[in-house]
């Protein structure tokens, strides 16, 4: 899902919870370009997202925007700044991390092996996207389709996000 313009994120949990991080990166992003007139930073959106996350049973002045729990959903960040590309990985405890090469949901910890073993920086666009679908239908149970499965890509030079 695009968060900006040169920001977007995938997910794996409570498609609601989701949906709730990710209008509030929405929103962060969209208040920074507001008041800046800059893009915001790949980790400051993420920081904003966890500090959301870590919100939960916290007494707020609107006792409605309290959270009664904790969110279940992890999400990959993906974006580009002047530091170039950038992926983090948020989960539930409010904790992220950047990877050059991250998988979450079902299955995750085989393709994250297969991402280990055969993910380089020096791999042009197409063949990080070959690796990507053979992994995934390594790990997948159901045949891979335009219904289960969609890429997304972060150019860095068009600095922006393209959804195939």
């Amino acid at each position: 899902m695009e968060i900006d313009t040169h920001l977007g994120c995938a997910m794996s949990g409570l498609t609601a919870d989701a949906r709730t991080m990710i209008d509030h990166a929405r929103l962060t992003a969209q208040n920074h370009r507001f008041t800046y007139d800059e893009a915001i930073k790949v980790e400051s959106v993420t920081q904003a997202v966890c500090d959301l996350a870590l919100r939960f049973g916290e007494s707020m002045d609107n006792e409605d925007a309290m959270m009664s729990r904790p969110f279940g959903v992890a999400l990959l960040i993906a974006g580009i700044d002047e530091l170039g590309p950038q992926l983090y990985h948020t989960d539930p405890s409010g904790t992220f991390v950047r990877y050059e090469a991250k998988a979450i949901g079902s299955g995750s910890e085989a393709a994250q092996a297969e991402l280990q073993d055969k993910y380089h920086k020096q791999m042009t666009l197409l063949e990080a996207r070959s690796l990507t679908l053979k992994i995934l239908k390594q790990v997948m149970e159901e045949k891979l389709d335009h219904h289960n499965v969609q890429l997304a890509q972060v150019c860095c030079l068009l600095s922006n996000l393209n959804y195939n």
